[in-house]
């Protein structure tokens, strides 16, 4: 039997480390709200479904991410564009990197619904001039959906995005 010194079993926990983080970053990303869709590519490990919406206006892509949220990707067809988002799931997605650039307008619309005493303890609307969040839910059971009110394409309506 051989044996290794503590630097050598050290070392390889440290890449036993590196690999499993270089395997999770290799998860399929998803861009941000306004971003250009990236163009659609089988995926076996997560199986996407797309659908159109409004008479080929904008198609819809459907996935679970890996901590079993599902989200709608609501993408115009002439742009490309990811106009809005929808969710359903155990876990709260992370805001931030879902609103992308808008993040920054969705924190100052929220900071100025809770200063008002409008924040509500299971549900919020932000409602700004260029996106739109809402969300609620309970522990293990959230809800939301998140556009741009002026990229919605012809023919797409709020009430469209489920």
């Amino acid at each position: 039997m051989k044996t290794c010194s503590r630097l050598q079993a050290g070392r390889a926990a440290a890449f036993a480390c590196l690999l499993s983080c270089l395997a999770a970053g290799a998860a399929p990303a998803h861009a941000a709200l306004g971003d250009t869709a990236p163009p659609e590519v089988p995926q076996a490990s997560a199986p996407a479904t797309t659908q159109t919406l409004a008479g080929g206006a904008a198609r819809v892509t459907g996935y679970v991410d890996a901590r079993g949220t599902r989200f709608n990707e609501y993408i115009a067809a002439r742009s490309g564009q990811i106009f809005a988002y929808t969710w359903q799931g155990p876990t709260a997605p992370d805001l931030d990197a879902l609103l992308g650039r808008y993040a920054a307008d969705w924190h100052s619309g929220a900071a100025a619904l809770h200063a008002a005493g409008r924040a509500g303890l299971h549900a919020a609307r932000v409602d700004t001039p260029t996106v739109v969040v809402e969300s609620g839910g309970h522990m293990r059971g959230y809800v939301g959906r998140a556009w741009l009110p002026a990229a919605l394409p012809a023919g797409v309506a709020e009430g469209d995005l489920q």
